[in-house]
C-alpha cells in the first residue's frame, strides 16, 4: 500500500518540477525580449535577432518577440539595391522578415501591424502587387486606417509613374515636359498606351487616397500624391484639351490643400506648445 501511495506524489513532484521549468523559460524569455528591444532600438540588429530567436526558443507562444525579430529583419531590408550580390542576402533578409510576421500572424490572425509588416518588405523589394494585396487586408480588419488607403494610392502612383516615364522616353518624351500645348503629340504617340497601362492604376490610387483624406482631413502627403495621381490623369486626356486643363487644375487644387493642410497642423503644433506659456 505504501508503495501505491508514493505513485501519485511522485507525479505530483514532476509536474511541479515542470511547471516551475517552464516558468523559469517564460521569464527567460522576457528578459531576451527586452534586451532584443534595447539592442534594436540601439540599431544594433544582429545582436538584437539574436535575444529574440532566444525568446522565441524559450517561449514559442511570445508573439511580440516574433513581431519584433521579423520588424528588426525588414529594418534590415535595404529598398532598390541593384547590386546582385547585394540584392541576395537583401532578399534573404526580406524573406526572414515576411516568415517572422506570418508566424505572428499564426497566433494572431488579425494582427495589423504583421500585415502592416509583410507590405512594408513587398513595397521595399518592389512587390507591388503583394503589397497592395496586404494593406488590403489592414483595411478589411481596419477600414478607417488612413495610412493603408495611403499605401496603396503611392503603390498605385509609383508603379504608373514609372510606365508614363518609360512610354514616353521611347516616343522621345521627357515626362515633365508635358503640357497643354504638346497634348495633341502625346495622343498620337503615347496616350492609347498609356492608358491601357495606366487608367484602372490612376482610379484605384484616386480612390484610396480621397479615403485617406477622409478619414483624416488634414492628411497632407495623401494630398500631395492626389496631385500627382491627377498629374497622370492627364496623360490619359488623349488629345482633349479641356479634360486635360480640369486635371491639371485639379492637381494644382490639391496642392493647394496639402499646403493649407500643412498651415493647419503648424498653426496646432503652435498654439500647443505656447499654451502652457504664462506672461507675468
Amino acid at each position: 500500500m505504501k508503495s501505491i501511495a508514493r505513485i501519485p506524489m511522485a507525479a505530483g513532484a514532476l509536474l511541479l518540477l515542470l511547471a516551475s521549468t517552464t516558468g523559469c523559460k517564460k521569464l527567460e524569455a522576457r528578459d531576451h525580449l527586452n534586451k532584443g528591444v534595447e539592442a534594436y532600438k540601439a540599431t544594433h540588429y544582429e545582436e538584437a535577432i539574436n535575444h529574440f530567436q532566444q525568446a522565441i526558443q524559450d517561449d514559442p507562444t511570445l508573439t511580440d518577440a516574433k513581431n519584433y525579430l521579423a520588424t528588426t529583419y525588414m529594418y534590415m531590408v535595404v529598398p532598390n539595391l541593384v547590386d546582385p550580390v547585394e540584392n541576395k542576402d537583401n532578399l534573404a533578409n526580406a524573406q526572414h522578415a515576411i516568415d517572422g510576421f506570418n508566424a505572428a500572424l499564426q497566433q494572431s490572425p488579425d494582427d495589423v501591424n504583421a500585415l502592416k509588416g509583410i507590405a512594408t518588405v513587398y513595397f521595399n523589394i518592389d512587390k507591388f502587387d503583394q503589397a497592395k494585396e496586404y494593406q488590403k487586408k489592414v483595411l478589411a480588419i481596419a477600414p478607417n486606417d488612413a495610412t493603408a488607403d495611403y499605401t496603396i494610392g503611392v503603390i498605385d502612383w509609383t508603379v504608373a509613374y514609372k510606365n508614363a516615364r518609360e512610354v514616353m522616353a521611347a516616343a522621345g518624351q521627357q515626362i515633365n515636359d508635358v503640357d497643354a500645348a504638346n497634348v495633341p503629340k502625346l495622343d498620337k504617340k503615347v496616350c492609347p498606351k498609356l492608358d491601357q497601362m495606366n487608367s484602372d492604376l490612376v482610379n484605384e490610387g484616386l480612390k484610396y487616397l480621397l479615403n485617406a483624406v477622409a478619414v483624416n482631413p488634414d492628411y497632407e502627403d495623401a494630398m500631395a500624391y492626389i496631385n500627382l495621381l491627377y498629374r497622370r490623369k492627364s496623360d490619359l486626356d488623349c488629345g482633349d484639351l479641356n479634360a486635360f486643363k480640369a486635371d491639371r487644375a485639379s492637381a494644382d487644387q490639391w496642392t493647394q490643400k496639402a499646403m493649407d493642410a500643412r498651415k493647419r497642423i503648424e498653426d496646432k503644433k503652435n498654439a500647443a506648445h505656447s499654451g502652457g506659456v504664462t506672461m507675468n
